[in-house]
């Protein structure tokens, strides 16, 4: 396994316009945002490293600002887009293996759940009683 690496000048000009955060905003109130290519380099960091949010290094935004901001991006597609355009066909596997590890919420329909069971096999290591622990935690 090649150790991690941020993106290059180069990979970020790829995807730089695929986030939405990037976008001109005709009003900017509240908070600036945090950096949105060293957020996405440590969901990258996360995603590559398999470790949990909690444990990314000081050198990217909180855990909470990068957890966050996946969840926004996963939610609306464009996380997939920027694993496609970064990786090719080794993305969709990668962006499979991060979403097999996400919790499904107990207010998810069992149709949404069950249509999420094949991308959590495409990663799991687990044992068969680890997954059911998931499935019934709440």
């Amino acid at each position: 396994m090649k150790p991690y690496r941020d993106m290059s000048d180069e990979e970020w000009q790829m995807v730089a316009p695929l986030l939405p955060e990037l976008r001109p905003r005709s009003e900017l109130r509240g908070r600036p945002l945090a950096n949105t290519r060293a957020v996405l380099n440590g969901v990258l960091w996360v995603m590559y490293s398999g470790a949990s949010w909690s444990t990314l290094p000081r050198k990217y935004p909180s855990y909470q600002t990068c957890h966050r901001r996946f969840k926004a991006w996963h939610e609306s597609g464009v996380l997939l887009r920027v694993m496609t355009q970064l990786f090719g066909p080794a993305g969709d596997s990668l962006y499979g293996l991060m979403t097999s590890r996400m919790r499904v919420p107990a207010e998810v329909p069992v149709a949404t759940a069950e249509a999420l069971e094949p991308m959590r096999a495409i990663a799991t290591a687990r044992s068969p009683q680890d997954d059911a622990s998931v499935r019934h935690a709440a």
